[in-house]
């Protein structure tokens, strides 16, 4: 077990840590007119086009009602689109239009300047030893607690999203 001290210095680390890629990645994405829960939206629809608001809820493990706000947003300023189902018409489909794929490799762009930014100066055996870490911290957190992501704390119902 960890002593206190050293475990209470670890959480702070890692508190100022998320706050600065948070805040980071807002900046960033805020460049191009996106918040910072949109990109994940793009990226699945990119990779998965036509997509109900409950799929593309599941995949981005947040409620509906964020998808149809997330989605109402995006297309008012014209990356997505949505299109009534060819055999259901109370299912309305998503789509990236021209304008939002464009934004989806800028996004990208975003995401890789991030991962530089913050992993300048580790080696390839830094980084598999930190994602170890990491994803060790994160199935610690979720044997505990849940996987808040996937349950009743929607990460993307925050105002950025």
């Amino acid at each position: 077990m960890v002593p206190i001290a050293e475990a209470e210095a670890l959480d702070r680390l890692l508190g100022q840590i998320c706050r600065l890629h948070h805040a980071r990645a807002h900046t960033l994405l805020e460049a191009l007119g996106l918040y910072r829960g949109q990109p994940p939206l793009l990226w699945t629809l990119a990779a998965e086009p036509g997509l109900a608001h409950s799929e593309l809820a599941a995949r981005l493990h947040v409620t509906p009602a964020t998808v149809s706000k997330m989605v109402s947003r995006m297309e008012k300023v014209g990356i997505l689109e949505t299109r009534a189902d060819a055999e259901d018409q109370r299912i309305s489909r998503v789509y990236l239009t021209p304008a939002g794929m464009a934004l989806h490799a800028r996004a990208g762009g975003v995401a890789q300047q991030l991962g530089a930014e913050a992993f300048e100066g580790f080696g390839a055996d830094d980084l598999g030893h930190l994602e170890g870490f990491l994803r060790q911290i994160l199935g610690n957190l979720i044997a505990v607690q849940g996987d808040l992501a996937c349950s009743g704390r929607d990460q993307a119902a925050k105002p950025d999203a």
